[in-house]
């Protein structure tokens, strides 16, 4: 029987939460790793956090009357990115998820572009994502460490604030081909976002240093994105940690010489547009 799709509300939070860690629980052990959500407080975090989002839109699946899964589409900046789509185990396999997809796609048809990142071993999302119309578009690895060497000479890092807005649309815009300034704007009070510059002028930004998952970062150059990571790595409590898309070889190999190691694969997909970024960059799990 087809599951039955309705908007999220309030009430949903602790239900959406504890399929989220279950589901990316589920999927991570399955194929050897650590999952993403460490317990169930976790998912209803992510679930309150997104629910109460006033630019995210929701919906679950039920099934006899049983929450069985959630879907989420950001809408707050252009390109519009499917948050997270997550299945009650015990209902994957029966058509959820793609009624979920399904639903957010036809939300986000008059997007010029829609966007997502997956676990590049999860052989059921990659494979509906694909049969819906995306695409692959970069193979990325979850990065996670502390920088050996501290700020890098010539460079300053410093929290992103909301005056730096207008110099990160713009050099998203460059970089990029679109900004996120909606998205910028709900990490400064949510996150620990961080640009770096050169002069008194804006190289780079990244959006959450500690959290891979909310983690997007854009610099003109490779040297602005490692002055980046290495900077806010030295003033963070704890390590960064970002998604870095490996065909930036020399980018990767900075990496690993610094230290940071990595955590698993994973994949950008899009449906729609799709501009190759002109800088250096890496993705959340937006895009």
């Amino acid at each position: 029987m087809a599951p039955r799709i309705r908007s999220v509300t309030e009430s949903d939070t602790i239900h959406v939460g504890r399929i989220m860690h279950d589901a990316f629980r589920g999927i991570a052990e399955a194929h050897g790793f650590h999952p993403d959500l460490h317990d169930v407080e976790d998912g209803v975090r992510l679930a309150d956090t997104f629910i109460a989002s006033p630019t995210m839109f929701g919906v679950v699946a039920e099934q006899d009357g049983h929450i069985v899964g959630s879907n989420f589409l950001a809408e707050g900046d252009p390109i519009r990115a499917v948050a997270t789509l997550t299945v009650d185990p015990r209902f994957q396999g029966r058509g959820v998820g793609r009624a979920l997809m399904a639903a957010v796609l036809e939300r986000a048809e008059t997007a010029a572009s829609v966007r997502l990142v997956a676990d590049a071993f999860n052989v059921r999302s990659v494979p509906l994502y694909a049969s819906m119309g995306f695409e692959v578009k970069e193979p990325l690895l979850v990065m996670r460490g502390t920088c050996r060497s501290g700020p890098l000479p010539g460079y300053v890092t410093r929290p992103l604030v909301a005056d730096d807005l207008a110099d990160c649309a713009t050099l998203a815009d460059k970089v990029y081909g679109a900004e996120r300034t909606a998205e910028l704007r709900g990490a400064i009070n949510l996150f620990k976002p961080f640009v770096v510059e050169t002069d008194g002028r804006v190289r780079g930004y990244l959006s959450s240093a500690t959290l891979w998952l909310a983690n997007h970062g854009i610099a003109e150059t490779e040297s602005d994105l490692r002055a980046l990571i290495a900077g806010a790595s030295a003033v963070i409590d704890g390590p960064i940690s970002f998604l870095l898309p490996v065909r930036q070889a020399s980018l990767f190999q900075w990496c690993i010489s610094e230290g940071l190691h990595v955590v698993k694969p994973m994949v950008l997909m899009a449906k729609g547009e799709y501009h190759q970024p002109g800088g250096a960059w890496f993705p959340s799990v937006s895009y």
